[in-house]
């Protein structure tokens, strides 16, 4: 049956067109029921006996509408709920109003052992329903689920029936007069008595959780409308909302004031109006006599409002004294440093996720267990303010580590309710804190399918290069004498290098890089999920692969002995260092040592080595040293940043040692010859896809980001030059203050955090004279040489396959610059994630080695702020927080001077680069506590009455017990 569906729409040009659509009605989409008489086996999916429940004594399966899915979609992915009939209607509807939730519901569709099934209402004959005169879309949707449910329960015959779930209560009602079996959300799940848990992770939509009485209010968020037509106008402006990792009552937005590009700070509850980390957000800018000078504040919502137990209003104290540490009179900065300030009027949308934290013990009434009550949740990102939820479980889930949902943020409540949605297990157990630091993180870590997994080689582990099978359109290099560098440890080797003198005096140099793409096809399902991980993350203990083991650690990793397949750039370089040519070569090679940087120092160190490897490192050391040089002569900067390394206990992979990594000759040499490579093929592949390469740029950082260290080092006699990355590099190299050695390296960490993040970029989307990488000092730049841990690599390697012509047909992906930058977008995303979830993982293990311990260290000031101040302890590669007062309520000894950017006391000045003594210890997480286990950091040099602590041996005491375990390793 043939039905039309006509409408109008204006095109861009302002005509007016009538659309005509055909719509086909079939009779031939059958009901999906195991052991139905009417319909073919071959399409059932749910079982022919589904559940019962105490409301619904007779089996059913379960219909829910849109906003069920929609809202309640943790409920629904509980494994409780099975034979589930997901209408096409909702299905529609719900991909237009959330991706995001639409994709979780396909993924429930698609697991089988869940039996949740799609039906096609919409085009059968008998639940297809015609959009009445007067109707709205929601209520004639609301009007086809209702035909399904019926449909469904007629074709069925009483036997088992559907029962349609929602929330709305003027559909259950239409559905009771047409006597179809309807619950809400919470009325199912607490007749669903195996599964009391349900009941908590049912999400409060309404206003039922929030006390009408409670008088704290904020301001009216406006509508959808008032926002749109208050941007075209220009009278708000649009941007993301960020709030401060120091200061929860601090936000801001990058958008356009005045014609410029510009951070807007938001500050204090009322101006931030409900805003949550992440929302899109309307912001009215301030008059310029509110605008204020930054000063940096360190405010914890968990140490201010940790006695906040309820909505109501109450004095108090710590919370005032917080909120009038950001008060900045105008006067105490220059016009130049005072940044416009803004309100936020309207939230445009929302990005909430689950978030991961612990319910705070002393929001938790005493009393017997089973009843519900409210209690308040501390998220683990500390941006996120408490959340209110309800629960029956209280008493059993403190101390735990639990993911929570928020539901709404109404304007006469203080605080977001929300929902429970599962237990992770025990504060403090390493296995949930690593859980929860991927899930913060979003990083991807589940097993991968059996549906990746099955694009693996069937022969596994025994598979072998085979010449008659490999080699066609292959260059033989087994015969060079090719070696890997790596640290130590490292199983996915993806690169492997050689030089060898040329009868003409010049070298030819190689990089060889794993051919990954040689097993990972566009478009598989094992591509796509690479695509989805966007890189391997890389955790103090572990490492969570971006490809399956196989791949990753066997047959890609370039290991000695082996013959692997390979992506080759070979150069002929002169004595110095000169690039005469360069060619590019899928290749077959057989490394013959795998040597770590260590091992690789060794034989440049030793002068009686002159075996053909060694001779080679040898050679690659001397090209690399004078490639380096050419690339600072540039204007390539040299960098740092305190990375730490960890020393781990075989058996239990506790920390019993940590240090500040140590870079060595042969790190510089490896790397020079990835840049190189990878400048090479960035060259190649923009010469033959100018418009879709996948490149990465780090952009020029604006020259205010220099302005506070340019200051600072100025009080040491130092002079920053940031005007170009030449100047840049040179100032650094003669920021030097005799006696004091780690300064200089201080000032280089300091200066990268003045640092634009590089990012990737399809070609043909970015001007080209934007492609320069700042830090590099490149016109061009990518990313080629790690494919096993590095999606972008991947598709470079793509390219440059079919740049060469060793593809004789290629994906249209690759010529696709709308998908190129959607892979962008989501590679960028998942490299920050991944960053953060391995800085994550080394404050963990700093929480376990410094348990138990009380060290006292020499520190850097890093940073002054207005309650307190950062250090960096260089020993450990740590950061802390000291605090300028020893508890919020107490006054400080310290006075800010925000035109120097420092603390004065009675008897100490704390400024930037200045060395302190101070104590380090860790304060736990335990039971009791809402937030992880934290290293505490506090003063101990220069003495502050009332602030700093006492030595009192407790240096020598801790140096004692390090030696002792240092004794112990010795002797294992």
């Amino acid at each position: 049956m043939l039905k039309n569906k006509a409408f109008v729409r204006k095109t861009r040009r302002g005509n007016i067109v009538k659309v005509v659509k055909e719509h086909y009605l079939r009779d031939d989409l059958y009901c999906g029921v195991t052991g139905c008489s009417r319909c073919p086996a071959h399409s059932a999916i749910l079982a022919p006996q589904p559940r019962r429940t105490a409301v619904a004594p007779v089996p059913h399966y379960i219909v829910p509408d849109t906003n069920v899915l929609y809202h309640q979609i943790d409920v629904i992915e509980h494994t409780a709920f099975l034979d589930v009939i997901v209408l096409q209607t909702v299905l529609e509807e719900l991909r237009h109003r959330s991706n995001a939730v639409y994709n979780r519901v396909r993924q429930l569709i698609e697991e089988r052992t869940r039996r949740f099934y799609v039906f096609c209402n919409e085009h059968h004959r008998e639940t297809y329903v015609e959009r009445q005169k007067g109707e709205t879309p929601n209520d004639r949707n609301d009007r086809a689920i209702r035909v399904a449910v019926n449909w469904y329960n007629a074709h069925l015959g009483g036997a088992v029936g559907c029962v349609l779930i929602t929330d709305d209560a003027d559909n259950r009602r239409k559905a009771k007069l047409e006597t179809i079996p309807v619950f809400s959300v919470r009325q199912y799940v607490e007749s669903m008595k195996d599964h009391p848990e349900l009941i908590d992770m049912v999400a409060s939509v309404a206003d039922e959780d929030v006390d009408s009485e409670k008088k704290y209010t904020y301001p009216e968020h406006l509508s959808a409308t008032q926002m749109l037509a208050g941007l075209k106008s220009g009278a708000f402006v649009q941007g993301t909302l960020n709030i401060s990792m120091h200061n929860y009552l601090e936000g801001s937005i990058f958008a356009k004031v005045n014609g410029e590009d510009s951070t807007v700070m938001i500050i204090g509850r009322e101006h931030l109006n409900r805003g949550v980390q992440g929302d899109t957000v309307a912001v009215q800018i301030l008059p310029k006599s509110e605008w204020k000078a930054p000063v940096s504040v360190v405010l914890e919502e968990e140490v201010i409002e940790k006695d906040d137990e309820d909505d109501v209003p109450k004095r108090n104290v710590a919370a005032e004294v917080a909120e009038s540490a950001m008060d900045v009179d105008p006067k105490e900065g220059s016009q130049e440093d005072l940044k416009p300030t803004g309100r936020i009027v309207g939230i445009i949308k929302r990005n909430w996720r689950p978030y991961c934290g612990t319910i705070d013990k002393t929001s938790v009434k005493d009393g017997p267990t089973g009843g519900a009550q409210f209690v308040f949740f501390w998220a683990m990102d500390r941006r996120i303010p408490k959340i209110r939820i309800r629960t029956r479980q209280a008493q059993e889930l403190v101390g735990q580590r639990i993911v929570v949902a928020i539901d709404g943020w109404q304007k006469n409540s203080r605080y977001p309710h929300g929902h429970y949605v599962r237990t992770l297990g025990a504060v403090g157990d390493r296995a949930t804190e690593t859980e929860v630091l991927l899930l913060e993180h979003d990083v991807p870590f589940a097993p991968f399918s059996a549906q990746v997994l099955s694009f693996l080689p069937p022969e596994g582990s025994s598979w072998v290069v085979k010449d008659d099978e490999h080699l066609e359109g292959r260059e033989d290099f087994r015969g060079l004498d090719i070696c890997s560098i790596d640290p130590p440890g490292c199983t996915d080797i993806d690169d492997a290098l050689h030089a060898r003198r040329l009868p003409n005096g010049n070298f030819e140099v190689g990089v060889h890089i794993a051919d990954v793409s040689h097993f990972v096809k566009p478009g598989n399902a094992m591509d796509l999920e690479a695509q989805r991980r966007g890189t391997t993350v890389y955790l103090v203990d572990k490492r969570i692969d971006m490809l399956p083991s196989l791949l990753g650690t066997n047959l890609c990793s370039l290991r000695s002995n082996v013959d692997r397949l390979a992506f080759s750039c070979i150069w002929e370089i002169t004595e110095n260092a000169e690039v005469v040519n360069v060619r590019y070569t899928k290749s077959v090679i057989r490394s013959k040592a795998s040597l770590t940087y260590d091992e690789a120092q060794a034989r440049l160190d030793d002068k009686t080595l002159n075996d053909p490897v060694t001779l080679g490192i040898k050679a690659l050391n001397s090209l690399a040293k004078k490639l380096r040089a050419q690339r600072i002569a540039r204007g390539a900067l040299t960098l740092a940043s305190p990375e730490v390394r960890f020393k781990l206990e075989n058996d239990t992979q506790d920390p019993v040692d940590v240090e500040m990594k140590e870079l060595k000759e042969t790190n510089a040499l490896v790397e020079e010859f990835m840049l190189l490579a990878n400048i090479y093929v960035a060259k190649k592949i923009q010469s033959s896809f100018p418009e879709s390469s996948m490149l990465r740029r780090h952009p020029k950082p604006p020259a205010t980001s220099f302005d506070g260290l340019v200051k600072a080092v100025g009080e040491l006699g130092l002079k920053i030059d940031p005007t170009t990355s030449k100047t840049l590099a040179d100032s650094l190299d003669a920021a030097q203050v005799p006696g004091e050695p780690f300064l200089n390296q201080l000032i280089r960490i300091m200066t990268t955090r003045c640092m634009m993040q590089a990012v990737y970029f399809c070609s043909g989307t970015v001007p080209e004279q934007e492609f320069w990488h700042y830090g590099l000092a490149s016109e061009i730049y990518t990313h080629f040489t790690s494919p096993i841990r590095r999606y972008a690599d991947l598709v470079v390697h793509r390219l440059l396959a079919a740049a060469i012509g060793y593809e004789k047909g290629y994906s249209s992906e690759l010529t696709d610059k709308a998908k190129a930058k959607e892979i962008c977008d989501v590679l960028n995303y998942r490299h920050r994630q991944a960053q953060q979830a391995s800085r994550s993982s080394v404050e963990l293990h700093t929480n376990v080695f410094f348990r138990d311990k009380n060290v006292t260290e020499e520190a850097y000031v890093i940073r002054v702020m207005k309650n307190g101040f950062s250090v960096l302890i260089p020993k450990y590669g740590i950061e802390g927080y000291v605090y300028a007062a020893p508890s919020s309520s107490v006054a400080s000894p310290f006075t800010y001077n925000a035109d120097t950017n420092r603390l004065v006391s009675a008897s100490a000045t704390i400024k930037l680069f200045m060395k302190v003594v101070v104590s380090i210890g860790v304060e736990e997480a335990g039971v009791a506590a809402a937030q992880r286990s934290k290293v505490v950091v506090r003063l101990v040099e220069p003495f502050v009455e009332g602030l700093a602590v006492k030595e009192g041996g407790t240096k020598a005491k801790a140096a004692g017990a390090e030696k002792e375990k240092g004794s112990k390793r010795r002797k294992k």
